[in-house]
């Protein structure tokens, strides 16, 4: 009785990871804008470097059969946050500017699991889930909030709207009025410019270290959703120039800045081994843009298809003593399994209603025959089109037939 009793207990610890000594693990998750599969150094990228990422990498896990539950940028968001297929809860694309819908008060998203277990929260950057009052971040777990309500491209004066459409600027201001940043729920810059565009990244990243530091003796739930890289590209002068690539890696290695001083806050305030920091993007490149645009490569496709190269995104996570360091995972699962994993870390209640997302700390842990607890995922896009079927150990997809850009 007394060894059955040890092993019940030794099994529980191990599912429970953290909960080991009373401590809540801090979480970070950095989530970029159409950076594509080949974008970071230990997934292929050529012309810029990011030694920050490599480095995370080294000491975390590397997963390259990371994808995101739909293509696209609002979809990809409340899958994240909510843990459940887009088209659930009534998401289909991307949002424009006065929305009628966002996301509902009766959905929880990950914030909102956090903070029944006393965590502090903080959004950053894009939020694009719904600009009204109503679908701030404030009102779905978030204690601050700095950023956009929107993707930097719904902004009048974007720099392809004004050379493609110089005879109709008058109704494109009508249809993308200024793009305002938000402090809070006050407005930071009622119009953008294009020198806020340029300190976006820079603005985020003092904003994520200040929050770190100020909430240092309890647990947080950081979410740095960065504007960058999606078009049109935006970049300090520190990084300006600075690449092979061109704009493009210049905006890559300020994101990889980024990264660098969240890590290096965490170590300097003595919480990083109490932090698992996730890092991926929201979907593939926007490949029309050409050279402004990021590389899937050897994926097919980009941004706004079901191939690959649409869904499938770097992934990095770090945990020093949780997460081994050096793993290079093919092991296959979706965004939409982050928050119920998220949940069994933090002992966080579940949401009564259905999510899709299951578990899957022990395929992250790597943890020795650890499988994948779905049959298959199912890949949507658009209002009711189901494209594709993957296997959730990776090993087969059926792509149905369909129309793409």
């Amino acid at each position: 009785m007394k060894r059955l009793i040890f092993l019940l207990t030794a099994s529980l610890l191990t599912a429970n990871a953290v909960l080991a000594a009373g401590t809540l693990p801090n979480i970070v998750i950095i989530f970029t804008d159409d950076q594509g599969y080949a974008d970071v150094g230990k997934f292929g990228a050529e012309g810029f470097t990011t030694p920050n990422l490599d480095r995370m990498a080294d000491e975390g896990a590397i997963f390259r059969n990371f994808h995101d539950a739909q293509p696209i940028c609002s979809a990809s968001r409340c899958a994240l946050l909510t843990g459940c297929y887009p088209n659930r809860i009534g998401f289909h694309g991307a949002l424009g500017p006065h929305s009628k819908i966002g996301l509902r008060s009766d959905e929880m998203t990950l914030a909102q699991l956090l903070k029944q277990r006393g965590y502090a929260t903080a959004m950053l950057g894009k939020w694009h889930l719904g600009d009204a009052p109503q679908f701030m971040p404030q009102q779905h777990g978030f204690d601050e909030f700095f950023g956009l309500m929107l993707s930097v491209d719904f902004w009048p004066d974007h720099p392809d709207l004004i050379t493609n459409f110089p005879s109709n600027i008058v109704a494109i201001k009508r249809e993308y009025p200024n793009l305002p940043i938000y402090d809070g729920t006050n407005i930071f810059r009622k119009e953008m410019s294009i020198d806020d565009l340029n300190h976006l990244t820079a603005w985020y990243t003092e904003r994520a270290v200040k929050f770190i530091e100020k909430n240092k003796e309890h647990p947080f739930f950081l979410y740095v959703a960065h504007s960058m890289p999606h078009v049109p590209l935006g970049v300090s002068d520190k990084f300006r120039g600075k690449t092979k690539r061109g704009l493009y890696g210049d905006v890559i290695e300020e994101i990889d800045w980024s990264a660098g001083q969240i890590l290096d806050a965490l170590k300097r305030d003595g919480l990083d081994k109490n932090t698992l920091v996730i890092f991926t993007s929201d979907n593939g490149p926007w490949l029309s843009y050409g050279d402004h645009a990021g590389s899937a490569k050897p994926l097919r496709e980009g941004k706004g298809t079901t191939w690959e190269g649409g869904t499938r995104e770097p992934c990095i996570m770090r945990w020093p003593g949780h997460i081994p360091a050096g793993v290079d995972s093919w092991d296959m699962f979706v965004s939409i399994d982050l928050f119920p994993t998220i949940a069994r870390l933090a002992g966080a209640k579940l949401p009564e209603h259905k999510i899709d997302g299951l578990d899957v700390w022990p395929i992250i842990s790597h943890q020795p025959g650890a499988k994948n607890p779905h049959d298959a995922y199912w890949v949507y896009y658009g209002v009711k089109n189901l494209e594709a079927v993957t296997s959730s150990d990776g090993h087969w997809k059926l792509q149905l037939p369909h129309t793409y850009r």
